[in-house]
């Protein structure tokens, strides 16, 4: 489990958090021709040799981050504005089979816990790494279907202020269970409650107090069952 932690802990860091929005936005662009895409496969490749922190992973390495250059470029080939989620999930799919195909046909010859943590901390720090971008991308497409039903333009807010929330919360609630703290998720509910008071009132925005109570009961729904997770693990 711990290896397969540093494998999904790599793509995560990898996919979410070193690859820019303009690094996306060229790949839709160029395909193939796009020299980010190539570079994006070095950075997870990288990314998987640190890690991992053994040469005779090497050659699993060298697939993963081939299968990724395939995957990568496949779907930003014939995803279309209207195909965007499916795509989304299809691509996310595949890499996550890919490694836990490596995972399976690892020997335990293949394994080394690293100098970077404890084996222990592996599996809670991908965990971590999941309820941020990650899970914040997944919920966004999700919520996608409903987006266009809103008003964004209705009032003014901070710039990615609604991600950085959700990504607080999550952790709130992951460290929260982790802790024995169940109730504090209960508290945080409310808390968000009275601060969207005034929207979650106004019969004029009904599509809008249900939007939020999808978003929120998603997001919290995911970080209760990725702690659970790995509680269990």
């Amino acid at each position: 489990m711990v290896l397969l932690a540093k494998l999904l802990a790599a793509h995560f860091i990898g996919d979410y958090l070193l690859q820019p929005k303009s690094w996306v936005a060229a790949k839709e662009s160029r395909v193939w021709r796009a020299p980010q895409l190539y570079l994006h496969t070095l950075i997870h490749l990288l990314l998987i040799l640190l890690i991992i922190d053994q040469p005779g992973f090497l050659p699993y390495a060298l697939l993963i981050a081939a299968s990724h250059l395939i995957i990568d470029g496949l779907k930003v080939r014939f995803q279309t504005e209207q195909t965007r989620t499916f795509w989304y999930f299809t691509d996310q799919a595949l890499h996550v089979a890919v490694l836990l195909i490596v995972w399976n046909r690892t020997t335990p010859a293949d394994i080394l816990f690293g100098t970077l943590w404890q084996p222990d901390y592996w599996i809670p720090l991908a965990a971590f790494l999941f309820l941020t971008m990650p899970a914040a991308t997944i919920i966004r497409f999700v919520m996608l279907r409903w987006t266009t039903s809103i008003d964004e333009t209705r009032d003014e807010s901070l710039k990615d202020a609604g991600t950085m929330i959700g990504i607080l919360e999550r952790l709130f609630i992951f460290f929260s269970i982790l802790g024995g703290f169940w109730q504090t998720i209960g508290f945080l509910l409310a808390a968000k409650s009275v601060f969207r008071f005034g929207d979650l009132t106004r019969a004029k925005d009904r599509k809008l107090t249900e939007y939020i109570m999808i978003g929120t009961l998603l997001s919290f729904s995911l970080a209760v069952a990725v702690s659970l997770l790995v509680l269990h693990v």
